[in-house]
């Protein structure tokens, strides 16, 4: 063979090895993210409560519904844009608060936050953060951030990093509610999950001393820092401590979505925590019409769990989500590229919407509504 045939058969060679590696969807991030990670971080990641029913159900959900397309509609052109809390984002999809994004990506938390101010949109960070919320900021100055927030026994844990996030310019609080205990994970109890050595949760550093000392640690910190006892009145109390908006997360029945209303909270998260907390409850996506339908319009209802391409947050937009959130799909991004690997996840998510809006005969976000919504008989 000659060296120009050989050049020629080597460089046919990467190209097909390319377009094997070409990400055209979210599962594509998926795969990579299981050949790549460690074990025991794949299936922390992974990981469901119990039997994984809820988490399964967080998906399978969607396929259930079916869509009602209009035609004619002149599509030309779409706009995606929408607004969170009175703040414009690019499309209605932010990223879920996850822990220990170190694990996936050497820069963690920092390249989620470049890759989701590239895209303009919302970052949820995490309470569990292996970088610190300062050096988030640090790394996107521009992006717009909530934090995410566990109430802990030691309430000064709490309020301490409320004041610091309010300071540092993060525009709401995520009030975490669904975790009074951990659920049971069975592969993190059968790999014995730990954060390695080199890690940690980097927002309490230095304010956990007795993190060494502890006898038995979670996920980071020290075993029973969350406060089982929290309430309604927990609420009230975090209100006194700051202006900022704060939005309830883990909230799947019209009760106590009535009860969030009552209390003036800004805003729900329909979310079952990924179906990693009680496992055999409904699927975010099921559980979403009666909050809607009780909340009428009175705070924003936003939405995690199952979101896996345009199509997803399109129905959960129709059903009177606000705004969804991913989790799983950011850390699989990470695990591919950083940051770029996160900017893509939500661009090919970016891309589906508006190519599904357009099919579906929606302009604009506020054209999406549940006129469009078909749930199949079965």
């Amino acid at each position: 063979m000659s060296t120009s045939c050989k050049r020629d058969h080597i460089s046919h060679r990467e190209g097909i090895r390319c377009a094997e590696m070409a990400m055209v969807c979210l599962t594509d991030f998926e795969e990579y993210a299981k050949e790549h990670l460690s074990k025991a971080t794949w299936d922390y990641y992974a990981a469901g409560a119990d039997e994984c029913c809820t988490r399964d159900d967080n998906l399978l959900a969607y396929k259930r519904i079916r869509l009602r397309p209009r035609i004619l509609r002149d599509v030309s052109v779409s706009d995606t844009r929408t607004t969170v809390q009175g703040t414009e984002i690019s499309f209605p999809v932010g990223i879920a608060p996850t822990a220990f994004h170190c694990l996936a990506w050497h820069e963690g938390e920092m390249a989620t936050a470049r890759g989701t101010e590239a895209v303009n949109t919302c970052y949820i960070t995490s309470t569990y953060s292996t970088c610190s919320v300062e050096e988030i900021v640090a790394a996107a100055p521009n992006g717009y951030r909530w934090f995410q927030l566990y109430v802990y026994r030691d309430r000064k844990l709490s309020e301490s990093i409320v004041h610091r996030v309010e300071a540092l310019g993060y525009k709401a609080l995520v009030l975490t509610v669904d975790v009074p205990y951990t659920g049971k994970r069975r592969n993190d109890i059968r790999n014995q999950f730990k954060l390695p050595p080199h890690l940690k949760v980097k927002n309490f550093d230095g304010v956990i001393q007795v993190m060494e000392a502890a006898s038995s640690e979670e996920y980071g910190i020290p075993s029973n820092t969350l406060d089982p006892s929290i309430s309604w009145k927990d609420v009230y109390w975090l209100q006194s401590l700051t202006r900022l908006p704060i939005i309830i997360k883990g909230i799947l029945t019209k009760e106590d979505a009535e009860l969030a209303v009552e209390h003036g909270v800004q805003g729900i998260i329909v979310s079952n925590h990924g179906g990693r907390q009680l496992d055999g409850g409904p699927a975010t996506i099921d559980a979403l019409s009666e909050i809607v339908d009780t909340v009428q319009g009175r705070i924003e209802v936003y939405l995690d769990g199952g979101i896996r391409t345009g199509s997803d947050v399109l129905k959960a937009v129709a059903l009177g989500a606000k705004c969804v959130f991913i989790g799983r799909p950011a850390v699989w991004g990470l695990a591919y590229k950083g940051e770029e690997g996160v900017r893509e996840v939500l661009q090919i998510l970016n891309d589906e919407f508006r190519l599904s809006m357009a099919l579906s005969g929606c302009r604009n976000v506020a054209e999406i509504n549940r006129n469009l919504i078909q749930f199949s008989k079965q």
